[in-house]
């Protein structure tokens, strides 16, 4: 069993913050077809949620064509929750995308209620932050604050004061991901999502050490009180993905 938060965010029939860790799977697609392709490959699988980055889609120059794949992927996907992430290039976007276009991007998706949770980085500024955290909440959709690092992993004290802002500044769900230079810097990482679930943070977490040394993140996480791991289905999103169908038979050990 996982450590529970003490607030659980409810997306459809799954439950954010609850007694087992959810599994997300991402969905990165070039183009409409290659979209719905993927979405109709990867629920066969089961996942609990899965992520569409829609900043690999394109290029991302209309914002009516996006809507529209949006809606076919709904439809698609059927009762599975929908996180919807236009990462930041500044932090593993894969393309650049004005700030400007963005937050519209971002925003008239919220406006559609069809993605349940929408992913936005804490390293936006506050205006951006703010207008997006107001217009998903008029339309019933959550929030998850992010932060990645792909270079290291910052001090126990600095994650659990990223995770600190991230509630304070209005997230559903906080979100960090690091890179460790070796197994110590996952334990940083795991002594930080300890700390912050047994503390002040008490919205739902997704902490996660990216690549190979990271892996024990993915599986053990939920011990410590992350919340959401991401799986492979067909593309990773992320370096040290495992393919989900291995995620499951090892977590199972650990959540019963």
């Amino acid at each position: 069993m996982s450590l529970q938060s003490k607030k659980q965010v409810q997306v459809k029939n799954r439950v954010i913050g609850g007694e087992t860790p959810l599994i997300c799977l991402p969905v990165v697609a070039t183009d409409k077809v290659d979209l719905i392709r993927q979405a109709e490959a990867l629920i066969r699988l089961n996942p609990d949620l899965l992520e569409w980055r829609i900043d690999g889609y394109g290029p991302v120059t209309d914002i009516d064509t996006c809507i529209d794949s949006l809606k076919a992927l709904r439809k698609t996907m059927g009762p599975i929750p929908l996180i919807l992430t236009c990462r930041i290039d500044l932090e593993g976007g894969l393309q650049r995308i004005p700030r400007q276009f963005r937050l519209e991007l971002i925003s008239a998706c919220a406006e559609t209620g069809l993605p349940d949770i929408i992913d936005i980085e804490l390293c936006n500024d506050d205006d951006f932050i703010r207008s997006i955290i107001d217009v998903a909440g008029r339309y019933g959709v959550k929030v998850i604050l992010s932060s990645h690092n792909f270079k290291e992993t910052p001090k126990e004290d600095e994650l659990l004061d990223i995770l600190v802002r991230a509630q304070d500044s209005g997230a559903d769900i906080a979100k960090i991901a690091v890179t460790p230079r070796n197994y110590g810097d996952v334990l940083v990482l795991m002594g930080a999502t300890l700390r912050a679930r047994q503390g002040k943070v008490e919205i739902p977490l997704v902490t996660i050490a990216m690549g190979e040394q990271g892996v024990v993140s993915r599986i053990a996480g939920g011990v410590f009180g992350s919340d959401i791991t991401f799986a492979i289905g067909q593309t990773a999103s992320a370096p040290g993905q495992i393919p989900i169908e291995k995620m499951r038979q090892a977590m199972s050990v650990l959540y019963r």
